[in-house]
């Protein structure tokens, strides 16, 4: 169909003429909605999404005693649900290491990684990985007894450091050692439950992930919390995002978009328990992110409600980062970075039209 039209447009027309065909031809192109690939189309015919989420990290990813995940990152993915098929439950979450998650992800067991993890360099190229935006902007951080005196990383030379293999954090910590002329003895241990086990028994003189990592360890695993102080220094750079496999880019815009959509909500003050009120706002932006005007659902292959549907069932990012991470929740972390950008944080959603 598009080839007829090309050629409708184009045929017969004197060679001063094609300048406003050749200037439409673009709008004619975009115009088409893109073509599935495989992953989107089998998530569609399945009907759920499998999503790869850490083996328990609180504020990200935790089961309960009856098997239900609660956690920031489990939210993202039940966002896509709600904004696919209608229905934040139709998930299934999928507990991996750090050494499991690429290979899962490359091979199919999971559609999407939303599971803590940075976006760096080589993972998006060498490992083939397409990352969404950044959902929360971490650093990595060093834990203490506080009975060992220290107040600084700097004053951990010679210590034991609990750290797990498979990740940027056991290459991060050996570059701060080696930057600062320290040593250090790492116990590397790959279960997650078995290093803060090991943290608490005394066999570490300090742990090492990612700050907020750290607290949620230190605030639902400590026996007393005060007992252990996070020391002040950030030695990295950690932007945690959903990511997907290489090779199906409407999947990508998708997973991309619906995080936006979740920003925007909040840049807009939409939230779950306001978004009906809106459904008649005259703000052009509102009308297009709930569906009530434009076409950006079937831009990405989905429900026009799709926007209302994800706003109304989980709620804006701001929601999810206080119910999850913020002081609603036992980690009782600042927004910082995380703050929109208009509250001097880095979160900003690029126009949704």
């Amino acid at each position: 169909m598009l080839t007829t039209k090309i050629r409708a447009l184009l045929q017969g027309l004197p060679l001063l003429s094609l300048a406003p065909a050749l200037v439409a031809l673009p709008l004619l192109l975009a115009a088409q909605p893109a073509q599935a690939g495989q992953v989107f189309d089998a998530i569609k015919k399945r009907g759920t999404i499998r999503c790869g989420v850490s083996t328990g990290v609180a504020g990200f990813s935790v089961p309960d005693s009856t098997g239900q995940w609660s956690g920031i990152d489990t939210d993202i993915c039940r966002a896509l649900a709600a904004g696919l098929f209608g229905d934040k439950g139709k998930v299934n979450f999928v507990a991996l290491s750090p050494q499991q998650r690429f290979t899962a992800l490359q091979s199919g067991e999971v559609d999407l990684l939303s599971r803590n993890t940075t976006w760096s360099l080589s993972r998006d190229t060498a490992a083939g990985l397409n990352f969404g935006p950044v959902t929360f902007y971490d650093g990595q951080a060093f834990m203490a007894p506080k009975s060992l005196g220290v107040s600084s990383a700097k004053e951990l030379n010679g210590a034991t450091i609990c750290v797990q293999p498979g990740t940027t954090t056991e290459q991060n910590l050996a570059d701060y050692f080696r930057r600062n002329q320290m040593t250090f003895q790492p116990v590397v241990i790959e279960a997650f439950d078995e290093i803060n086990a090991a943290f608490f028994a005394g066999r570490c003189d300090g742990y090492t992930t990612d700050a907020s990592g750290l607290a949620g360890v230190r605030s639902t695993l400590a026996s007393n919390p005060d007992d252990y102080v996070i020391l002040p220094e950030l030695v990295s750079q950690e932007p945690l995002a959903p990511a997907v496999a290489h090779g199906d880019d409407q999947w990508f815009d998708y997973m991309k978009w619906t995080v936006y959509a979740l920003i925007q909500a909040e840049q807009l003050g939409l939230t779950s328990a306001n978004v009906d009120q809106h459904l008649n706002d005259p703000d052009p932006n509102i009308q297009r992110l709930l569906g009530t005007s434009g076409d950006v659902g079937a831009m990405l292959g989905v429900d026009a409600k799709w926007g209302y549907n994800v706003i109304k069932q989980i709620g804006n990012y701001g929601e999810l980062f206080e119910k999850n991470l913020g002081q609603s929740s036992a980690l009782k972390l600042e927004r910082g970075l995380n703050a929109l950008w208009t509250e001097g944080g880095l979160m900003y959603s690029p126009p949704i039209r």
